[in-house]
């Protein structure tokens, strides 16, 4: 990539600018200026910027003499890059790019080697401010030219400010869903909460406990759960999709999906009678089809709302005319209705939260844990149903088998394990599958461990990890306390699960003890990680805010403001933008909330930081400068 050199007035040997602050305004003029891009290729979220147009724009400014791309620079000499620098005398230097903070220490020693103050090294990062596409270039553009002129761009990206609806949208219904919807409640102001599924409650109600305390999850989260659904100043809307949103901050035009439930929700009684003799089955996904639902269901016994549903794709009466042992069997009449359509919801908000989560890493991807081929090689989040009470067992760990019909399922009764293992890092920090760490893996696959101890005393648990990373408040305590309970913890990668028999072998290593090993063992548990939701593309471009190259939301400042957005009125909470564990995902949703409240409370709320011109941005620099 080519660059221009700018012909500029150098400072005498007199003149040395080396014990000189750097200030806004005429004292930069002082200054030869270099400005260096980081190569969007080297990117660790997958930039999808315009490169060299950014350098074209950092050319022109009347402050730069240089500009580079990384990719004609020796980014492994720092030597040879002091040389450079002192070629073409640059005194002060901005290291532009996704993350350039990864930068930062090498230009800074080949300042100081230039002879140069190493402090004058500053740095124009575009993920910070959540900037990833051409789409956001303008703002790219602006956080060079504040960086260049030293005014915080925090300051000259403001939007204005424009009135607001009080009311309030809220998209997913998990845990950070429910403690939005809550706290803006509270504080009496109307909320749509709108979940896809028949209950709200998401992935934390199919948890057993919570670690490190080992708390009940479900006493945890179904007070709120109830009071959700009981709430005045909430609209539950279940069995529901957001279809269509429209409109500007502050006023925003919601159009919401509503599926037909062909149960009464309003008269229900939730007696069951509808489910015991239904011929329709499938796989429950709130027991991640380890046990068989009715096409009449209730999603879980402690559900909100308490009411049955019947599932259209599976029901016999609705596919083919013929059944409606539901309609004889239920004691509420007109309770069940086969005519009930799909219908349309439109209202309007002032504010959206998106609270949408994560879908589970799937296991069948990676062919060498025989997930899918072997009955006894489980997911974490099957193994959680196993383990809780409300799951199909009861909570006894059993060993899967077969149903009448050849379904592979737990069932209460059975063979128990006398030895697990559980891997970690299934999908994660795998270049084949994702890179990142889901960051909950080991705390969850630790807490399993001890509940297998728990529930079979005696038994062999083994589990195999890669790197321990116990983060958080009270789990490295938690992880010493599961080493001492007899679990043996591996340090190593499993290379591949096989079946001989009824045992399962795994091939894995130990890193520590410096050899190979084959563990026969009776269950394996995959410790899957965390993905993007299938939907989150469509959710993203529904509400205008970006993605980084891994599908999560990208929030409008990671450090400073990791819930807002660069859409005025638009937050997001919870898993949908990375892994978290539970209380970060709460402390996010309430700081989401939060937002909200201060905003109805004064009556406005921030524009669009994209619907900025750059000639007004340009003049806010100037003004600031």
């Amino acid at each position: 990539m080519g660059s221009t050199e700018k012909p500029k007035q150098h400072l005498n040997a007199s003149e040395s600018a080396v014990d000189q602050p750097v200030n806004p305004g005429i004292h930069l003029e002082k200054y030869k200026t270099g400005v260096i891009f980081i190569a969007f290729s080297d990117s660790l979220f997958g930039s999808r910027l315009d490169e060299l147009s950014l350098m074209d724009y950092a050319e022109t400014h009347p402050l730069v003499s240089k500009v580079w791309s990384s990719l004609d620079l020796p980014m492994n000499n720092a030597s040879k890059m002091a040389d450079l620098l002192s070629s073409h005398r640059i005194e002060r230097l901005i290291v532009a790019g996704e993350v350039p903070g990864f930068y930062k220490s090498y230009f800074s020693k080949a300042m100081y080697l230039a002879e140069s103050n190493p402090d004058r090294v500053t740095l124009a990062g575009f993920n910070e401010f959540g900037i990833v596409g051409n789409e956001d270039l303008d703002l790219a553009k602006t956080v060079i030219s504040c960086t260049i002129n030293d005014v915080p761009f925090e300051t000259v990206s403001l939007p204005d400010e424009v009135k607001v609806n009080p009311e309030t949208l809220i998209i997913g219904g998990g845990i950070a869903g429910v403690q939005a919807s809550l706290e803006i409640a509270d504080a009496g102001h109307k909320v749509h909460l709108v979940e896809r599924t028949g209950t709200i409650g998401g992935h934390m109600a199919t948890f057993d406990k919570t670690f490190p305390t080992l708390d009940c999850a479900a006493c945890i989260l179904t007070p709120k759960m109830g009071e959700v659904g009981q709430h005045s100043n909430i609209n539950l809307m279940t069995y529901s999709e957001v279809e269509e949103i429209s409109g500007s901050p502050g006023d925003y035009t919601v159009r919401v999906l509503q599926k037909a439930r062909y149960i009464n929700i309003d008269t229900c009684i939730g007696c069951g009678n509808c489910a015991e003799k239904c011929p329709g089955k499938t796989k429950s996904e709130f027991d991640s089809g380890t046990t068989i639902r009715r096409a009449a269901y209730i999603p879980f016994p402690q559900a909100v709302p308490n009411k049955y549903l019947i599932d259209g794709e599976y029901c016999t009466y609705l596919l083919k005319g013929k059944c409606g042992v539901c309609l004889k069997k239920c004691p509420v009449p007109d309770c069940i209705n086969f005519d009930e359509k799909d219908k349309e919801v439109t209202f309007k908000v002032g504010n959206i939260i998106i609270a949408t989560g994560y879908k589970p890493f799937d296991a069948a991807r990676d062919e060498r844990y025989g997930y899918g081929k072997y009955p006894n090689v489980v997911t974490s989040l099957e193994f959680e149903r196993l383990v809780n009470a409300s799951g199909p067992t009861g909570g006894q760990i059993f060993l899967r088998s077969q149903d009448k019909k050849g379904n592979w399922i737990f069932q209460a009764k059975g063979e128990s394990p006398k030895s697990v293992a559980i891997i970690h890092c299934i999908g994660s920090r795998d270049r084949n599958f994702n890179h990142y760490c889901s960051k909950v893996c080991c705390m969850y696959s630790l807490k399993l461990a001890h509940l297998v101890v728990e529930k079979l005393p005696g038994v062999k648990v083994y589990e195999y990890y890669i790197d321990m990373r116990a983060f958080g408040k009270g789990y490295e305590e938690f992880y010493m306390r599961i080493k001492n309970e007899g679990v043996n913890v591996i340090r190593g990668r499993t290379s591949s699960v096989t079946q001989v028999g009824d045992k399962l072998f795994l091939r894995s290593e130990d890193i520590v003890g410096g050899r190979l090993i084959e563990q026969e063992v009776d269950m394996v548990v995959l410790s899957v990680g965390m993905e993007p939701r299938e939907d989150a593309a469509n959710v993203a471009e529904m509400v205008g805010i970006p993605q980084s190259k891994d599908g999560w939301f990208v929030e409008s400042d990671y450090v400073n403001n990791p819930s807002g957005t660069l859409k005025g009125g638009i937050s997001i909470a919870g898993a949908c933008q990375g892994p978290k564990d539970i209380p970060d995902t709460v402390a996010q949703a309430s700081a989401a909330a939060s937002r909200v409240l201060q905003s109805i409370m004064i009556g406005r709320v921030k524009g669009n930081v994209s619907d900025l011109t750059p000639a007004v941005l340009e003049g806010r620099i100037k003004k600031l400068a």
